[in-house]
């Protein structure tokens, strides 16, 4: 038996921010106190001046494994997660091959098995042709099915409408989708040819990827979910527009509808393209200041339900490249808590707000069981930060597979000191200590 006590912390749960001490034994939180100094244990950490989380789970990464492991590996990018405090990821079928089998999708939970530091799961893929693979999924293992209402990777692009309905009205578990209209994309990109070429300049992406292509493809899927009864997810909401498509008058246990928000659009708006390029190139595209403005509004007034990161590397060469060749999508993971913190700071989010949006909603949302809350008996997935320890993203720092990062040379004002996963002490102080700790998550479906 081994046991881990945490002093003098300040934990952040469940919209309360309160001083407390809590003990780990083996893989489980065994309780949570104000006096907890009288109790033995085998590793005793003094957590004055930090704050306690429960790890981040995120719910949208591309670690690029099998097939594309130049740009990333579920074990590079799980080592990253964990330096950044997110303890658990769900990754997407987007890699090579697509997994739209379910032998497919099993090679990925055993590469993960061997080689994963955080907790995992992976998203069935569905394409126009494999139905009789996606109702196969099982929905106590698996996190959900993915559908790209929008480009994709290979044979991944669902554009059938007979299968759309057929997929939402069937599927056995969540659908979480990539809304963009690849009509509105194609005519977009047509005049932008006309106008430029090939030497299409970066700034054009949120014009060729725009509002209407998103909002028209999102607002297709609710009515859709909303017609077969479906559980629907939109991923990565990039638009003000979309965001009054959600509810928030029911609580998320009620909810049919959910979407998500990622940190590259609560960060960045389309200003950043002529410093970044083609590093901040992410499909859906970063758009204006009001999107960003109206996404971080919609986090706090409960329209958004959940943060990621849709970390997706790429290669630095692949990144230098002309707009049409570029491709796009960026890593993350090692960052996001980091820079969720400086937004806290800037007074955007309360710390409360991060975890319930960065953990239990999204434990909430998959129904993961035992885990995204800080709560006796529950899995110790743990974060501790330092709110006030400030430090620089150095290309010595970073631990992505790509060696690169759009937050190169910033100052962010907090620090992650300490990641836990399955009460293992995993990350610590800047290094990963390695193993792999991870697990397959369970959902209570």
């Amino acid at each position: 038996m081994a046991s881990t006590l945490i002093l003098n912390g300040t934990l952040v749960n469940e919209g309360k921010t309160f001083e407390a001490d809590l003990l780990i034994v083996n893989d489980r939180i065994e309780q949570i106190g104000t006096d907890l100094q009288h109790l033995n244990a085998d590793h005793i950490i003094d957590a004055t001046g930090l704050h306690i989380l429960p790890g981040l789970i995120d719910d949208q990464v591309h670690f690029r494994e099998p097939g594309l492991t130049h740009k990333g590996e579920i074990y590079t990018e799980s080592r990253a997660a964990v330096a950044g405090g997110i303890t658990s990821f769900m990754e997407m079928p987007n890699t090579v091959p697509n997994a739209l089998t379910q032998e497919l999708l099993q090679d990925k939970f055993d590469i993960a098995a061997r080689n994963s530091i955080a907790n995992y799961s992976f998203f069935m893929g569905a394409s126009n042709d494999n139905i009789d693979e996606v109702l196969k999924t099982n929905p106590k293992t698996v996190c959900g099915v993915k559908i790209f209402m929008g480009s994709s990777t290979g044979n991944m692009l669902v554009d059938n409408q007979k299968t759309l309905e057929n997929i939402f009205a069937n599927s056995p578990t969540i659908i979480a989708t990539h809304c963009e209209s690849e009509e509105i994309i194609r005519a977009n990109t047509a005049k932008a040819r006309e106008k430029y070429g090939e030497n299409v300049p970066i700034a054009m992406h949120p014009v060729i990827r725009d509002e209407e292509a998103c909002y028209a493809s999102s607002s297709a899927a609710i009515a859709l979910a909303k017609k077969t009864g479906a559980r629907l997810h939109i991923l990565h909401i990039s638009t003000g527009k979309e965001t009054l498509q959600f509810d928030n008058s029911i609580p998320l246990k009620d909810k049919k509808i959910t979407s998500e928000a990622c940190t590259h659009h609560l960060w960045f708006s389309d200003q950043d393209y002529a410093e970044k390029g083609t590093l901040i190139k992410w499909n859906p595209a970063v758009k204006t200041a009001a999107d960003r403005e109206a996404i971080r509004k919609a986090v706090n007034e409960n329209r958004i339900d959940v943060l990621a990161t849709d970390h997706a590397p790429h290669t630095i060469e692949e990144k230098q490249n002309t707009y049409f060749s570029a491709p796009s999508g960026g890593p993350l993971v090692q960052h996001n808590l980091p820079a969720l913190l400086d937004l806290y700071h800037q007074g955007v989010f309360t710390l409360e707000k991060i975890v319930e949006k960065s953990a239990h909603a999204v434990a909430d949302l998959f129904d993961v069981a035992e885990r995204g809350y800080l709560r006796e008996g529950y899995l110790a997935d743990i974060v501790l930060v330092n709110l006030n320890k400030s430090w620089e993203v150095t290309k010595s720092n970073l631990l992505y597979k790509c060696g690169w990062s759009p937050f190169e040379g910033h100052q962010f004002k907090s620090s992650v000191e300490k990641t836990f996963v399955n009460g293992q002490l995993v990350y610590d102080s800047g290094k990963v200590i390695e193993g792999s700790n991870g697990r397959r998550l369970d959902f209570d479906r």
